[in-house]
């Protein structure tokens, strides 16, 4: 099986868009994606699931030029997960997808 995550949802806020050395482009966004089911008793359950995505390179400019908070995209790419010590020295871990591809989606 191949590491591979696809995922349809909104953009949560305006790209953070960094401009590397050499010339290479780094976009972070978090995406919300919704769930919906229905109790035994019929009560509607509404479950949003908030993820973070990065891309690089060409993805990265496609997002920097096209993506806007509130948009609704198609994201293909893998999870991955890092580690980094905070301020405190206390070491924490990041879950993402690094997208391979978005695709833009609604209005």
């Amino acid at each position: 099986m191949k590491n591979r995550v696809q995922l349809i949802g909104h953009v949560g806020q305006e790209p953070e868009v960094k401009n590397l050395e050499g010339g290479k482009k780094l976009a972070n966004i978090s995406i919300a994606t919704n769930d919906v089911y229905y109790k035994d008793n019929g009560d509607k359950v509404e479950k949003t699931e908030w993820h973070r995505v990065t891309a690089w390179g060409k993805t990265a400019e496609i997002i920097e030029k096209y993506v806007v908070k509130g948009k609704e995209i198609a994201i293909d790419g893998k999870l991955t997960t890092r580690s980094y010590d905070d301020k405190d020295g206390n070491k924490r871990y990041v879950t993402e997808i690094v997208a391979n591809e978005v695709l833009l989606l609604g209005k």
